[in-house]
């Protein structure tokens, strides 16, 4: 499997995985979704917010490759976050169609990138200004691995919340190969 297909299938995993996230968030009440869990982002509110908060200042510096001008138009209305703990939105709803919208993006900017454009090195600059370049494909697994140590953390608070979103392995969404 070629890198760029990695990066895909992290990019289904990633949808498949908000899916059922945001799914068994919207069975809780309001105040269950703010309630203080002494989680890092505190609640589950805060933890989604976050999720999209990073996904967002990442995705504005992947569009800054020079192959991503189709992703740099899809988000140019969206504003850069200026802290990893801000809240973009205080209620469930708005989050959960941003998250859906950030979703489609990402599955269309990984779905358009070629190996070549993997080999590429990405400039940009750290939330607190500082320039750095590293691999672009290198930068893209970093993404994807950190929405999924932080998802991990919202299932936890889901599942003390009373809501189960069962499998949430990315085994699930690997086929079989046929040994014959």
């Amino acid at each position: 499997m070629s890198q760029l297909a990695h990066l895909q299938l992290l990019a289904r995993y990633n949808a498949w995985m908000n899916d059922k996230l945001y799914a068994a968030a919207s069975q809780l009440s309001p105040q269950a979704l703010g309630e203080d869990r002494g989680a890092f982002f505190p609640s589950i509110l805060g933890t989604l917010n976050h999720i999209a908060v990073a996904d967002i200042i990442w995705l504005k510096r992947f569009a800054e490759h020079p192959a991503c001008a189709e992703l740099r138009e899809a988000i140019s209305d969206l504003q850069r976050p200026a802290a990893l703990d801000q809240l973009l939105f205080d209620t469930f709803e708005p989050l959960h169609v941003l998250r859906s919208r950030l979703d489609g993006h990402i599955s269309d900017w990984v779905a358009a990138l070629t190996e070549q454009d993997l080999e590429q090195v990405l400039t940009y600059s750290n939330m607190k200004g500082v320039p750095a370049q590293r691999p672009f494909a290198s930068l893209m697994l970093h993404f994807f691995n950190h929405q999924t140590h932080h998802r991990g953390q919202a299932s936890t608070l889901l599942h003390q919340a009373g809501q189960d979103i069962g499998v949430t392995d990315l085994l699930a969404l690997i086929a079989d190969v046929d040994p014959r």
